[in-house]
């Protein structure tokens, strides 16, 4: 297929490898974006791909918790205007509470919300806002305790990114930190174990493919990717990262200290996943004139 600058540009921002390089990696794998990392990365000439993709909506998530059980929800909006806006925050806030009611999207879009829908209550919010705004995901989260922390909070209990921590043990001073850890350093898993064993295996091979490019022998290959995939499990599962409250320690360790078992977590991001179509204004101007 036909490579165009666009691609190369999307490629060297998510890698930081040069043009020249951007552009051979996508020819030698016929354009697949991921491919093109993955030949990069076996080159040497990218780090890891970005863990997200690019963040274009906008709005807020709300977490709560009643008792064992916690949520959080995603509400989008267009702007960032109106996640800033009291009327908005005010049914993101109710939303947030029936939402500890049900147990997913589906369900929480079917609730009662004093007396209408929740689905009608954000249709005719966005009658009166005049902006276009959906409830985009939720996630439950069940635990001896679940304590809760918002980043970039806009009002109590929402803000740009909402993390629940669920732990047995009582210590909620070290289960916020926790939740304040996560949101920063991103985790992909609890564990090993719940690690996407494709995403592993992926790795795995990449990993190996960069090796082989140093002409070492089989032997040592093998021997340096047991290093590498424990230094990739120590990156990307929480419990076998550094706490970022004491890096001396991994967060299964401080949680040990603490007197707790972390059992589980959720962290959601407004607009995490999404991609909006962008245009240059040079195009959108021609547009409008043509």
């Amino acid at each position: 297929m036909a490579i165009t600058a666009a691609m190369v540009k999307d490629l060297r921002d998510s890698t930081g490898a040069g043009m020249m390089d951007a552009k051979k990696a996508l020819t030698e794998t016929d354009g697949n974006m991921e491919a093109a990392v993955d030949w990069l990365r076996t080159k040497g000439l990218a780090k890891a791909a970005k863990k997200a993709g690019r963040t274009a909506a906008e709005g807020l998530v709300a977490v709560a918790v009643s008792g064992g059980k916690g949520i959080a929800v995603e509400v989008n909006s267009e702007t960032d205007f109106v996640a800033k806006n009291s009327d908005f925050q005010k049914m993101v806030q109710g939303i947030a509470d029936v939402a500890l009611t049900v147990d997913d999207v589906d369900a929480l879009k079917a609730a009662d919300m004093g007396g209408k829908t929740v689905e009608q209550t954000v249709t005719d919010t966005v009658a009166v806002i005049g902006e276009n705004m959906s409830v985009r995901r939720m996630a439950t989260l069940t635990g001896g305790q679940v304590v809760t922390y918002v980043h970039n909070a806009a009002a109590p209990g929402m803000g740009n990114i909402g993390v629940l921590v669920a732990m047995t043990g009582d210590n909620e001073a070290f289960g916020r930190q926790v939740a304040m850890h996560i949101a920063a350093a991103n985790p992909s898993a609890l564990s090993e174990a719940d690690l996407d064993p494709a995403m592993v295996e992926k790795e795995k091979q990449v990993q190996i493919d960069i090796a082989r490019e140093s002409g070492k022998p089989e032997a040592v290959i093998e021997k340096m990717i047991v290093g590498r995939m424990q230094k990739y499990m120590a990156e990307v599962t929480l419990l076998n990262q550094q706490f970022v409250v004491n890096p001396d320690l991994t967060v299964a360790a401080a949680a040990a200290e603490a007197g707790v078992t972390i059992t589980g977590y959720i962290r959601l991001e407004v607009g995490e996943g999404i991609e909006v179509e962008k245009e240059d204004f040079a195009a959108e101007v021609a547009k409008l004139n043509g």
